[in-house]
């Protein structure tokens, strides 16, 4: 379900949010929301009605898939990767803010929609916004006027009751802006101004007192919250694979040159700058990778720390031979239990997903001795596969279920292993379609509300999946569907699942006895604990029995 109509960039829809959290779509998403609501208020915000739709995803997951975690965050200033987050209740509430959380029939369209309703001893404001998977957002609402902002530009709102097509005007006609957009209701007008910075007070003065009628009642501005900014007249030379294979033309240019043209284009960035910036996202995961491996401690979790272990077996060569891919599976499990403990990981595509594809490109990267820029085009060339997926469907779970997130990272996945061996575009291309193939109709169903169990088991099977399909394109075998109708069936699929398999925590392991009585002693052993997560509280006994 995809719901901007703006070109998806690699960086900002596809490979990222640095962050820290269990799920990108609860966590970064709502951090960005609450970063959006806090300009709002400029900053003083004293009040805070949450609401979430009955019907939607977020009553049974928002506390513990980090909704709140991530949405007081944003509400307080910080950055997706803050070290604070996780005490980010305590701190908003010793800030002075004063937060509800109800739950209301809305009858919101989308599972994951956030209603504000901030105030402080001057305004007040409301604020309603959408995550749409891998951290993205939508705000399609502020006061009673429908609006469609995704965090990446500079906003200047102006209220006033009337004359908003005459003010509005004289707006286009002396500002640099990129869009001046009006927006009506029984409550005014609502000038919404999208440019690369904020309007000026004078220009704003001068303007608001010859080109209206009536004075303008209120100016507030919004940063924005997407690395990757937009500008007017943006485009990208492909939007679906069928498009970027007939944009090669048979010349068979490598998936991760037209993954540079394709964000250069996109991004208005040199090609050294977008390589560049991925080789940091590189360092990033390398480093998360590392901390895996040193071991984490965390009390708010279900499993413990296992990949010491896991490495253990496989240096004494206790293991079943696996050849690189153990190595992959480790570093599956490195990655998934730093995201685990709160630690900074990157989404690609997700966090719930956020393993499969790094440790698949760093684990083989190494064993072929490769560098970290060689590990860059890689991630690239699956970048470019995951903006045909957020362009004609989403990330987001809780709209496709796993195959969304986990199948998305198989797909994009066995595309860069083909990078790495240096193989053909076509090879890429059929990689892609045939990981995601294996993958359509992946229930979502995170046991006791967190996103570890059976998210951990999923992450290997899509890196173990990518590797796999990666071997049989290299060999030429037939993907028979192509990429593109693969991605369409998957989001044909996600529109017939239940409800109750789409991340809510009401299907699937998540409402089986174990599931249900570790949620109960995760709860017991939070309230027991020193709420720092730093892993005093007592150990979670998993239920004896089969």
């Amino acid at each position: 379900m995809a719901t901007s109509s703006l070109p998806v960039s690699i960086f900002n829809d596809v490979i990222g949010p640095v962050m820290r959290g269990p799920s990108s779509s609860h966590c970064a998403a709502a951090l960005r929301i609450g970063r959006l609501a806090r300009d709002l208020m400029r900053g003083d915000v004293r009040h805070v009605l949450v609401e979430f739709d009955r019907g939607g995803s977020l009553p049974t997951t928002h506390e513990s898939q980090g909704s709140d975690m991530g949405l007081f965050g944003g509400l307080l200033g910080w950055d997706a990767a803050d070290s604070r987050l996780p005490d980010s209740p305590r701190l908003l509430a010793e800030s002075g803010a004063d937060v509800r959380i109800e739950t209301v029939d809305a009858g919101d369209e989308h599972p994951n929609t956030y209603r504000l309703t901030l105030s402080n001893d001057r305004q007040r404001h409301f604020l309603r916004a959408i995550s749409t998977g891998g951290g993205m957002i939508e705000v399609i609402n502020v006061d009673s006027f429908p609006v469609s902002m995704f965090g990446d530009y500079h906003v200047t709102l102006i209220w006033l009751d009337r004359d908003g097509e005459r003010l509005a005007e004289h707006l286009r006609a002396a500002a640099d802006a990129d869009q001046v957009l009006v927006h009506a209701s029984n409550a005014g007008q609502l000038i919404e101004v999208r440019a690369a910075g904020f309007l000026n007070d004078d220009l704003l003065a001068s303007l608001g007192n010859s080109a209206s009628s009536t004075p303008i009642r209120e100016v507030q501005r919004l940063a924005p919250v997407l690395p990757v900014a937009s500008r007017r007249s943006m485009r990208v030379p492909f939007a679906t694979c069928a498009e970027m294979l007939q944009y090669d033309a048979g010349r068979e240019t490598p998936l991760w040159r037209l993954a540079v043209e394709y964000e250069t284009e996109r991004g208005q960035l040199t090609e050294s700058a977008v390589v560049d910036r991925m080789v940091e996202i590189v360092r990033i995961l390398r480093q998360s990778i590392a901390e895996g491996l040193a071991g984490t401690r965390y009390d708010d979790r279900i499993l413990p720390a296992q990949t010491g272990r896991f490495q253990q077996q496989l240096q004494a060569g206790r293991l079943l031979d696996g050849g690189a891919l153990n190595q992959v599976v480790l570093y599956v499990s490195a990655l998934m239990e730093v995201k685990s403990s709160m630690g900074v990981i990157v989404a690609a595509p997700t966090a719930g997903a956020c393993a499969a594809l790094p440790a698949a490109v760093i684990g083989m990267a190494e064993a072929l001795q490769m560098d970290e820029t060689e590990m860059a085009r890689a991630l690239l060339a699956a970048g470019l596969v995951g903006t045909f997926i957020a362009t004609a469907w989403t990330f987001a779970a809780e709209v496709g279920g796993c195959q969304a997130e986990g199948g998305a990272a198989a797909s994009m996945a066995a595309a860069a292993l083909v990078t790495l061996a240096g193989g053909t575009l076509r090879q890429a291309v059929a990689a892609a379609s045939m990981a995601l193939q294996s993958m359509i109709g992946l229930i979502c169903d995170p046991v006791a509300n967190r996103v570890e169990v059976p998210c951990l088991g999923k992450n290997v099977m899509a890196a173990a999946n990518a590797l796999c399909c990666a071997n049989m394109a290299l060999a030429d075998f037939d993907p028979v569907i192509p990429l593109d109708e693969t991605i369409a069936t998957a989001k044909r699929v996600a529109a017939q699942m239940p409800r109750e398999l789409r991340c809510t925590a009401l299907g699937g392991l998540a409402i089986t006895p174990t599931s249900l009585a570790l949620e109960l002693q995760l709860a017991d052993r939070k309230s027991a604990g020193c709420g720092s997560g730093c892993g005093c509280g007592p150990r979670v006994q998993l239920p004896a029995g089969g």
